[in-house]
């Protein structure tokens, strides 16, 4: 029997697909977009850096203490000084005879007239001695007047050629020797007459009492010393100077300074002297200032230090010292104005380093606003403003 086997059947094979001609329109597409989006991120980038620029730009603030306001005012240019004050009218009150004091009548710190009375020593033998002195005089002037008596008799007598001229010179001599016996009674009369005197301590001049050294009861030799007396009416101040500095100091410059316990008070004085010579070991010359203290307010050896003003500027805009720069030998300062920091070529003039001001001929008009702190980096052109003042704080109730 045969068999027809049948062929099994094949799966057929696909047919193909058309070109997918649509990849290459939309890859075009997107590329486009992307360059479109890019350029817009740029431009949008691109007007963001103006803006975070002037963000970023730093607007300086000056306080108060950073700048100066230009002035206009003179400056005074002078030296430096420091000395003590002492009287220029002072002394030891001293004895001049011995003896034991009976009173003592002033203190320290007194005020007394001239020709006070300050003490006394006991005249007791000063007194005798003065009394004796006294009729030792009587008696030679009782001897005067008979030698006198005489010499006229025995004038008359040897004009009458009645004694001889022998005997009138002997007359006269006696005479002579009368008269130089008073004269010198009278001598110790008057040294007897004085010590009685010197036994009464007097003021010498009107002053204040600055130490007393002795008390009643005590005894005292010649030339000891009681009081010491100071008039403050006119007060000294010796104030060593550089050599360097004398040839610009005159007599008569005027001067200023100021004294331990007169917070923020100043004095007036002038150069009265200066000494010629220099100290060999210091080098310096000593200045003699004389001060009027007619109140009394200052004493003796109270501590002085101030200025002596060598000369003076006109009138002119004046600026810290701290607020001048230089570069290459042009001095110039910044300025606040307008808003921003601006440079300005100086051109300086008197100088006072005391106060620390330099006087600005050109470059500066008064009431500028200067930077006197010494900050680095400052560019022309950067904003900057100035900060108010804080202000004062009110007063607490009570």
């Amino acid at each position: 029997m045969l068999v027809h086997l049948k062929p099994a059947a094949t799966t057929p094979a696909p047919a193909p697909r058309p070109p997918r001609r649509w990849v290459k329109p939309v890859a075009i597409g997107f590329a486009i977009v992307a360059v479109v989006g890019a350029l817009a991120g740029w431009r949008v980038m691109q007007s963001r850096e103006p803006a975070k620029k002037n963000a970023d730009k730093v607007v300086l603030e000056f306080a108060p203490s950073d700048v100066a306001v230009v002035e206009e005012r003179e400056l005074s240019r002078s030296i430096a000084f420091a000395g003590s004050l002492a009287p220029v009218t002072q002394t030891t009150v001293k004895t001049v005879v011995p003896g034991t004091l009976t009173q003592v009548l002033v203190r320290e710190g007194q005020t007394v007239a001239a020709g006070q009375l300050m003490a006394t020593i006991n005249a007791v033998d000063l007194q005798s001695k003065l009394d004796a002195q006294s009729a030792a005089l009587e008696e030679a002037k009782a001897r005067l007047s008979i030698a006198d008596k005489n010499r006229a008799n025995n004038k008359q007598l040897l004009n009458q050629k009645f004694i001889s001229q022998n005997a009138f010179d002997t007359t006269q001599s006696v005479w002579e020797a009368a008269d130089a016996s008073v004269r010198n009674n009278e001598a110790q009369v008057r040294l007897a007459r004085k010590a009685v005197a010197d036994a009464r301590i007097v003021a010498p001049f009107a002053g204040i009492v600055a130490r007393r050294m002795v008390n009643a009861g005590e005894s005292v030799g010649v030339d000891g010393s009681l009081f010491q007396l100071v008039d403050l009416a006119h007060m000294e101040i010796e104030a060593p100077a550089p050599a360097s500095e004398i040839p610009a100091v005159r007599v008569g410059q005027d001067v200023r300074f100021a004294v331990d316990g007169f917070a923020g008070r100043s004095f007036k004085g002038r150069v009265e002297r200066i000494n010629p010579t220099a100290d060999p070991n210091s080098r310096s010359i000593m200045l003699y200032i004389s001060v009027a203290n007619p109140e009394g307010e200052l004493k003796g050896g109270m501590f002085a230090k101030g200025q002596i003003v060598l000369g003076r500027s006109a009138p002119a805009p004046v600026i810290p010292a701290s607020a001048l720069r230089d570069e290459a030998g042009q001095a110039y300062v910044y300025t606040v104005e307008n808003g921003e920091i601006r440079k300005r070529a100086v051109k300086v003039g008197f100088s006072a380093p005391q106060d620390g001001m330099v006087e600005v001929q050109s470059g500066l008009e008064k009431g500028l606003a200067v930077v006197s702190a010494r900050l680095s980096n400052l560019k022309p052109g950067t904003p900057a403003v100035l900060k108010p003042a804080a202000p004062a704080p009110a007063p607490k109730e009570g």
